[in-house]
């Protein structure tokens, strides 16, 4: 299955971002450069992905130790970008599925997964697209770093629950909105250290744990408490401690039905 370039009109993304977009657009042939524009979600990579395979093998009763520990199960990730997910995740056993607004970073991302020798079902369009067009629901939904770049989180949160099986779960992570994420994460990131273009975050869409613990229950989900995650400057490593003060992920599962 896969979208055209431009919806119908009544399949038009509300939750896409036009001047997010257009300013990921100019990124899109950057993103498997370790040292280029992407360079955090490179230096993330490793914890996140760490961070998804034990929620996701804990959820299902895996062992996270063997060679394809999410074999069988059925992944989607939102804002897939260059596929720095999806890649890792199908080494991992999972059919992944990532989906994404940018045509031209979806390229990439196809381009690179053609190089690795990897089946990636990536396709061009947004979440609201894969709802109206009654997609079979995932085991586990990935949303990572996207919710801060959408044009209403609520409904946003409450399509990409749509798309979380009956037993599934979908993980979370975001910036928090306070006054030390907006010092590290954008006067730091993007105009100290240059990690970022300027203008990649906007202080006002940062999300508080506390709104994204909501949005997520409204979908129908049961979030769990968020975890914090912590960079260290000096060695370039993540760690995952209660301080949810930037950075922090939260794992929300489908409750089970009762009776």
């Amino acid at each position: 299955m896969a979208y055209s370039e431009t919806a119908p009109e009544h399949l038009q993304s509300v939750s896409v971002d036009p001047a997010e977009m257009a300013s990921f657009t100019r990124m899109a042939e950057d993103w498997w450069n370790p040292d280029g524009m992407f360079k955090p979600l490179h230096i993330m990579n490793g914890a996140r992905l760490g961070f998804i395979k034990e929620a996701i093998c804990t959820h299902f009763g895996r062992n996270e130790n063997v060679d394809l520990p999410l074999k069988g199960l059925r992944v989607l990730d939102i804002g897939c970008g260059g596929g720095l997910l999806c890649e890792p995740l199908t080494r991992l056993g999972a059919e992944v599925t990532g989906v994404d607004a940018l045509e031209k970073t979806l390229k990439t991302a196809k381009t690179h997964a053609e190089q690795m020798g990897l089946d990636i079902d990536y396709r061009h369009g947004t979440i609201e697209q894969m709802v109206q067009a009654g997609e079979t629901p995932f085991d586990a939904v990935l949303n990572m770093e996207v919710i801060e770049h959408v044009a209403n989180p609520p409904q946003f949160m409450k399509d990409c629950s749509a798309m979380v099986s009956q037993d599934g779960l979908m993980i979370c992570s975001t910036i928090n909105r306070t006054m030390k994420a907006f010092l590290f994460a954008i006067v730091g990131a993007e105009y100290v250290l240059r990690w970022l273009p300027r203008g990649t975050h906007q202080y006002s869409k940062l999300v508080k744990p506390r709104e994204i613990q909501l949005w997520l229950t409204d979908a129908g989900l049961a979030p769990r408490p968020s975890i914090g995650m912590t960079l260290n400057p000096l060695s370039s490593a993540w760690k995952f401690s209660t301080d949810c003060s930037i950075n922090y992920v939260t794992v929300a599962p489908r409750p089970a039905k009762q009776g």
